[in-house]
């Protein structure tokens, strides 16, 4: 709902300009990923009783994850601010101007790309039955604006049709933009890296367990990160 931007409620809105960047962090929520742990697990378990190769963890996580092209690990929503001024002019001189600043709620998701998890990839080491992982760079989705529930403020003593619509495109444009920024933003993305580390780590060690490897464990990395010992 568009409101009429007054003095009195300009530093209410700058004070959630302020604040919309630390929404993130609050609202920043790890994905129940029921439905790739329920893949993973049950072709795992499969492999475990079914396949009859015995003695290659490599090759069952390298299975399981084959028939996965892309995993949501992660999900991130927040607040962007964006704000737009529109001067329309009458005989070149600048009379209707008008400015607009919206707030508007954004979801960015962080994806897995498992399609190309070689051999490479994963390295098991049977002395202390630990299966090593390392994992490509997340995908970061296109954010998804909710412009439905954004909240604008608009200033100008007359607004016409075609200026709020340009207003309103060109805050739409900032707030993708500053959207993507922002989801690169360091402590997001690594909460983001841990829930995917988290994801990986449960959806393979139950099954190397099942599979007769009662003590594995699963140690995840991404590429760039030190690589355990």
């Amino acid at each position: 709902m568009a409101e009429e931007l007054t003095q009195q409620q300009r530093p209410e809105v700058e004070t959630q300009v302020g604040r919309a960047y630390n929404l993130a962090r609050v609202q920043a929520v790890p994905w129940m990923i029921v439905i790739g742990l329920l893949a993973l697990t049950a072709w795992l378990g499969w492999r475990a009783f079914f396949y009859k190769e015995e003695g290659d963890p490599v090759g069952s996580a390298m299975l399981a994850f084959s028939k996965q092209n892309t995993l949501t690990v992660f999900s991130s929503r927040f607040e962007v601010v964006a704000e737009s001024t529109n001067a329309q002019g009458v005989l070149g001189i600048d009379l209707l101007k008008s400015r607009q600043a919206a707030i508007i709620p954004a979801t960015v998701e962080y994806r897995l790309d498992l399609a190309n998890m070689d051999r490479d990839r994963f390295r098991w080491d049977d002395g202390s039955q630990t299966l090593f992982v390392a994992l490509p760079v997340l995908r970061i989705s296109r954010p998804n604006l909710d412009e439905a529930q954004a909240k604008t403020f608009t200033e100008g003593n007359f607004v016409t049709g075609s200026a709020a619509q340009a207003l309103a495109k060109n805050n739409s444009a900032q707030a993708e933009r500053r959207a993507s920024a922002f989801a690169k933003n360091p402590e997001v993305l690594a909460l983001a890296r841990q829930a995917a580390k988290d994801a990986v780590r449960q959806n393979l060690a139950i099954p190397l367990q099942v599979a007769g490897y009662k003590d594995a464990k699963v140690v995840v990395r991404f590429d760039g990160e030190k690589p355990a010992s």
